[in-house]
């Protein structure tokens, strides 16, 4: 094996004026578990829908999974532009994500509603996550998490209006 794929990725130290790195990185990991995790369920939620409501909810929940997956890649990224590793490992992922699943397959109605309650909860994360990073000197940071709460927002006033039919 050549020396160029020897290389291990590695925590490198960055002189941006961000302060407290680390705490940002991690709380970037914790939206990035909780996104995936809401990637996976949107998109069998997806695969699963049925009834009236299906042609809506089928082609809503594809743009919601195909923005958060987008998304996931952007929130590594920003996890690696400050100098920290991005999650590789899938355990890491559901030990950190606060998404749950249902315990049974549910209906069109409760797939909509578990749906719009966690973009609910994803954005109050990324709330928090703005209110880390405002006093420590990150606002590339603060953008990204305030774009993500507006799609998560959006994405739970849709479902929900989808609901009240």
């Amino acid at each position: 094996m050549s020396e160029a794929l020897n290389v291990v990725p590695k925590v490198e130290p960055i002189a941006t004026g961000v302060r407290d790195p680390e705490a940002i990185a991690d709380g970037l990991a914790d939206v990035l578990a909780d996104t995936y995790r809401l990637i996976f369920k949107t998109h069998a939620y997806h695969w699963n829908v049925t009834g009236p409501t299906f042609y809506s909810v089928h082609k809503l929940t594809e743009e919601q999974y195909e923005n958060m997956f987008t998304a996931a890649d952007e929130l590594a990224e920003r996890i690696r532009a400050l100098g920290q590793l991005a999650p590789t490992r899938m355990d890491d992922i559901m030990a950190r994500s606060r998404i749950e699943d249902l315990e049974v397959t549910p209906s069109a109605g409760e797939m909509i509603e578990d749906l719009a309650s966690d973009h609910q909860n994803l954005a109050h994360l990324l709330h928090a996550l703005v209110e880390l990073v405002e006093a420590r000197k990150d606002p590339v940071t603060e953008d990204l998490a305030t774009e993500r709460s507006a799609f998560h927002e959006e994405a739970a006033w849709m479902l929900r209006a989808i609901a009240a039919c």
